[in-house]
C-alpha cells in the first residue's frame, strides 16, 4: 500500500509501526490506529478512507471492553461483589439453577443464558433492558457455572440489569459518567444523535501524509480526542462495510442462538450496527462507537488516568480482572478460549503481551486493549467486516511492531 494512503503522526521511535500498519491495511478497510505508552499518545495513524482520525465505526464486541470497565469500578468502589449471588440485586434471576450463580461467573460467560428459544427480533435485540426481560425468563442452554460459552449479544444486558438494580443506572448511563465524561474519550454507548441527525462524514483528514515527526498540535493530541470533536457521533459516523463472504452456522447450534441466527429473520451483524436505532441506544454488548483514538484512551484512563483525572482502576482490580476465569473448549465457539472476568484474555493469542493485558475484539477487526506490565494501550478499527469476525489477522502485525519497540 502506497504510503500516501496513511496519515497522521507516529513517535520517531515507532515507525516501524507506521511501516507495518502500511503494509497491512487497504484503503478499502478504512483503517485507525492509535498506541498509548505510559498514558502518553505516541501513534496516531488512519487511511485516508476512514475520513479522519475522529471518525467513528461500529466495533461490535470491542463494546463490551466499555462495558466491562463500568463493571470493574463498581466492584472496585465496593458497590458490587463477585462472590455474591446474582439474585442479591436481581432476584427474578432465580430458577432453572440459576439461583447460585454468582457475579463472577457471569462475567466469566458461564451463565448458559447465550440467547433465548426463537431468537430475538432485531429491535429486542438493540435494547439491553428488552434483552434481560427476555433473558431472565430462559431456560439455560448449559447447567450454570459449569461450563462457559460466550456470550456474544448478551453479556451486557446481564450485567447491565445487575448494575442498574445495584446503582439505579443504565450501563449507558455510568459509562457515561465515570468513564466518558471525565476522561473525554471518543467512545459512544448510545448517542441520541443517530436518530435525530443525517451521518455526513467529515472531511479534512484526507490530506496530510504521514510522518514519523508529530506535527505542532501533536503534543495536546490526547486533549482533542473529546466527545464533540468534529462534530456529533452521528455525523462523524461511517457504516460497516460487509465482508464478501458469510459464516456458514446452524441456526440452532449454540453458536447460532448466541449469535441471534435462529431468529426469523437471523440476524446480520452488519446491518443490524447499521441501524441507527441501535446506535443510539448503545446495546451494551455489540452497538458501541468509537475512534481508534477513543479506544486507546479509554483504556489509557483506566490505568493512568488523563488530563489531571485519577486512574480508573487500580492495579490490584485490574490483575484481578485480567486473570483468566474460563479457559478450554467454549461450547459456543467451539475454539480454546481464554476469558477474564468479562474481558478477553490477551496474552494466549499474543504471546508477546503479558499476562496482565486485557481488553476485548470485535467482529469487524477491531481489538482494543491494555497491558499495564509493558505500559501500553493499543486500539484498531477498520469499516470493513472482517470474515468470519473476531479480531482481524492484521492486529498480531501491529502489535508485535509496537513490543519491538518497546524492547529495542
Amino acid at each position: 500500500m502506497a504510503m500516501d494512503y496513511v496519515n497522521g503522526t507516529t513517535e520517531d521511535a515507532y515507525a516501524e509501526v507506521r511501516d507495518v500498519f502500511a503494509e497491512v491495511v487497504t484503503e478499502d478497510w478504512a483503517a485507525q490506529l492509535a498506541v498509548y505508552v505510559e498514558g502518553r499518545l505516541v501513534v496516531d495513524l488512519w487511511t485516508t478512507a476512514s475520513a479522519g482520525p475522529d471518525t467513528l465505526t461500529g466495533v461490535f464486541s470491542a463494546t463490551k471492553g466499555a462495558a466491562h470497565l463500568v463493571i470493574a469500578r463498581l466492584v472496585q468502589d465496593r458497590v458490587l461483589d463477585l462472590d455474591r449471588r446474582v439474585t442479591t440485586w436481581w432476584p427474578e434471576f432465580a430458577g432453572d439453577g440459576k439461583d447460585d450463580l454468582t457475579l463472577r461467573d457471569l462475567l466469566a460467560h458461564r451463565s448458559g443464558l447465550i440467547g433465548v428459544d426463537g431468537g430475538f427480533h432485531t429491535v429486542e435485540l438493540a435494547d439491553d433492558r428488552i434483552l434481560a426481560d427476555r433473558l431472565v425468563r430462559q431456560k439455560p442452554f448449559w447447567k450454570p457455572g459449569h461450563a462457559y460459552g460466550y456470550h456474544a449479544f448478551v453479556i451486557g444486558a446481564l450485567l447491565g440489569a445487575v448494575a442498574e438494580r445495584a446503582t439505579g443506572h443504565t450501563v449507558q448511563e455510568l459509562f457515561h459518567s465515570l468513564i466518558r465524561t471525565p476522561y473525554a474519550v471518543d467512545v459512544f454507548l448510545g448517542d441520541p444523535s443517530f436518530t435525530t441527525d443525517t451521518p455526513a462524514p467529515p472531511t479534512g483528514g484526507d490530506t496530510a501524509a504521514a510522518s514519523t515527526t508529530p506535527s505542532a498540535d501533536a503534543t495536546p493530541v490526547a486533549a482533542r480526542t473529546t466527545p464533540t470533536a468534529g462534530g456529533t457521533p452521528a455525523a462523524r459516523y461511517l457504516p460497516v462495510l460487509p465482508a464478501s463472504q458469510k459464516p456458514d452456522i446452524a441456526p440452532l447450534s449454540l453458536t447460532g442462538i448466541a449469535f441471534n441466527l435462529n431468529a426469523d429473520p437471523p440476524t446480520d451483524l452488519v446491518e443490524w450496527i447499521d441501524i441507527p436505532a441501535v446506535r443510539a441506544l448503545g446495546q451494551s454488548s455489540a452497538g458501541g462507537v468509537a475512534s481508534a483514538r477513543g479506544l486507546a484512551r479509554m483504556y489509557a484512563a483506566a490505568l493512568w488516568g488523563a488530563d489531571g483525572a485519577d486512574p480508573l482502576l487500580d492495579r490490584a482490580t485490574i490483575d484481578q480482572f485480567a486473570a483468566v476465569s474460563s479457559a478450554g473448549s467454549d461450547r459456543v465457539t467451539g475454539e480454546d478460549s481464554h476469558f477474564g472476568l468479562g474481558f478477553e484474555a490477551q496474552h494466549p493469542r499474543y504471546p508477546g503481551l503479558s499476562g496482565s493485558a486485557f481488553g476485548h475484539s470485535g467482529a469487524a477487526g477491531t481489538h482494543a486493549l491494555a497491558d499495564p506490565s509493558h505500559g501500553i494501550t493499543y486500539a484498531y478499527t477498520r469499516r470493513r467486516f472482517g470474515f468470519p469476525g473476531g479480531a482481524a489477522g492484521e492486529n498480531a502485525d501491529l502489535i508485535n511492531a509496537v513490543l519491538r519497540t518497546l524492547t529495542r
